[in-house]
């Protein structure tokens, strides 16, 4: 009675946990935290978008270049995960590339640019006017003297003959008649560039060789463009190339809201970057405000000037703000980039393949077609061949199917086009256990024993053929999960869940209901 009591609460457990992650598939309107359990599709049945990277090794040895591709993945892994997509598939595809499958996105670009961003953050002091006067004056004479190395400046310069004068001398300069002082303009604290001239600038500042034309102890960055009117102008800062602080010495970043009452326009009602340094950063900051009273600190992600606030006084603690009139979703994307830290080379994407939801439509029906008609021909053949106890198998292989689906969605697991090959798989397999047992329940009936001694005589002598066979596929499952990528997974977590599934639902439930039949003293025959 004990083992029939112990039995019986297995099975309402199996039924409680189906129903609970199966009903949001079929009930609508069901509270929220009931909802959530929802059942993931892949990239094949969802539709999705598909990246394949290079990750640039030119300048890494042997060893730093696989270490960098392997430290590479982890870092993406870690932006995805925050990113919020669900079962993302990465794998290293040959020696330098990376193939992303990243199901159900469908704000693309934010996606890509989410995963090969760099972020190189840089803490750096802003020169002074007079500085920043200088350095220009310096880039437009080391200019004048290479103008040949400068086609598109040189053209330029013969459209208009203000530019050509001498520039060597301090007069001519004085006067704008600089090459590269001819595409900005003074602003209130640094440089403006017209919206016209941003793209030659930002060519001019990724180039080497002018690069070589900045004075020494400099560098030029333009700030971030505005995402409410991209066609803005943008301001041109003058930099001091060496950094006072990195994103090494960042310990977390997070996004925060501007109260509509704060008095500072950047921030007010606006999301900005809370970041918070690691305790040797947070000396190194609190050292360099210290010294650096009414100078500028500009925060630098990826050569992009984000803020250059002034520094009023010494900052203890450690705690800085990123404004840079973005969006929720750009300051959310930032912060992941952020706390997951820089890419250990640099990444370009080779091809990008967007999967429409059509197709993903398209392999489920397909897949369920498939299923159904497996089942049908299953069902059918354990009902024509062994009858009732046929029918009992396929309420277990139906209460199976649903068990498959309630785990995925109780795992959180994605369902995969594969995946659906392994439910398809399953359903043949499911009654294999339930075959082996009812042969050996038939050879006990005619050896002319009583239907209860030949249940219990047939589910013991089943037993060991039906552990064995079944817990070599599970293992066989566990290893392709482990050692597999992607849709190889899909396909190995279905079939384990199922295999366990099917093994529950013969031993326990199936021999729960034949033993109800017999132990009744109702059916002196079993129809096997």
């Amino acid at each position: 009675m004990k083992k029939f009591s112990w039995r019986g609460l297995f099975i309402i457990i199996f039924f409680c946990v189906t129903a609970f992650f199966l009903a949001p598939m079929v009930i609508p309107n069901l509270p929220s935290w009931w909802s959530k359990h929802h059942l993931k599709l892949g990239l094949d049945l969802r539709g999705g978008m598909q990246i394949l990277l290079e990750v640039d090794t030119s300048e890494l040895s042997t060893t730093d270049a696989r270490n960098a591709v392997e430290q590479n993945i982890k870092i993406i892994r870690e932006r995805i995960d925050q990113f919020g997509v669900a079962e993302p598939s990465i794998q290293k595809l040959g020696e330098n590339r990376i193939m992303v499958q990243l199901p159900g996105v469908s704000d693309y670009k934010a996606a890509e640019n989410l995963i090969k961003r760099t972020a190189m953050l840089e803490f750096k002091l802003v020169a002074s006017q007079d500085e920043a006067k200088r350095v220009i004056e310096t880039i437009d004479r080391n200019i004048s003297s290479n103008l040949d190395k400068f086609p598109v400046l040189a053209e330029m310069a013969k459209k208009d003959k203000s530019i050509m004068a001498d520039t060597t001398s301090t007069d001519s300069l004085k006067a704008g008649e600089g090459i590269f002082s001819s595409l900005i303009r003074p602003g209130e604290m640094d440089y403006e560039v017209q919206y016209s001239d941003v793209r030659l600038i930002q060519d001019l500042l990724v180039d080497t060789l002018f690069a070589q034309m900045v004075p020494m102890g400099y560098q030029l960055a333009l700030d971030k463009a505005d995402t409410e009117n991209p066609r803005a102008d943008r301001a041109l800062y003058v930099l001091s190339s060496s950094a006072q602080l990195t994103g090494g010495d960042l310990a977390k970043a997070k996004v925060e809201y501007g109260s509509a009452t704060s008095t500072d326009p950047r921030i007010a009602n606006k999301p900005y970057i809370s970041i918070e340094m690691k305790r040797e950063g947070a000396r190194k900051f609190e050292r360099v405000t210290a010294d650096n009273v009414g100078k500028r600190l500009a925060i630098v992600l990826d050569g992009v000037v984000y803020s250059a606030p002034n520094i009023q006084e010494r900052i203890a603690g450690g705690r800085a703000q990123i404004t840079g009139r973005f969006t929720a979703t750009e300051a959310n994307e930032l912060a992941i980039v952020l706390n997951t830290g820089n890419l250990i080379a640099p990444i370009k994407p080779v091809s990008t393949s967007i999967i429409g939801a059509t197709l993903g439509a398209d392999s489920i029906r397909k897949g369920t077609t498939a299923g159904l008609i497996g089942l049908i021909i299953v069902v059918l053949f354990m009902v024509i061949y062994y009858k009732l106890c046929g029918f009992i198998a396929d309420i277990a292989l139906v209460l199976n199917v649903g068990f498959i689906l309630a785990m995925l969605t109780a795992f959180g697991a994605t369902l995969t086009l594969p995946g659906i090959a392994g439910i398809i798989l399953t359903i043949g397999m499911a009654v294999d256990a339930n075959v082996l047992i009812y042969e050996r329940i038939r050879e006990e009936l005619d050896l002319g024993k009583t239907p209860r001694s030949a249940v219990d005589a047939g589910f013991k002598r089943a037993l060991v053929t039906v552990w064995d066979s079944n817990l070599t596929t599970v293992i066989a499952g566990i290893i392709l999960y482990y050692l597999g990528t992607g849709p190889i997974r899909g396909f190995a977590v279905t079939l384990v869940i199922g295999i366990m599934g099917s093994m529950f639902s013969a031993i326990v439930i199936v021999r729960s209901i034949l033993d109800n039949i017999v132990l009744s003293g109702k059916k002196t025959k079993l129809s096997v």
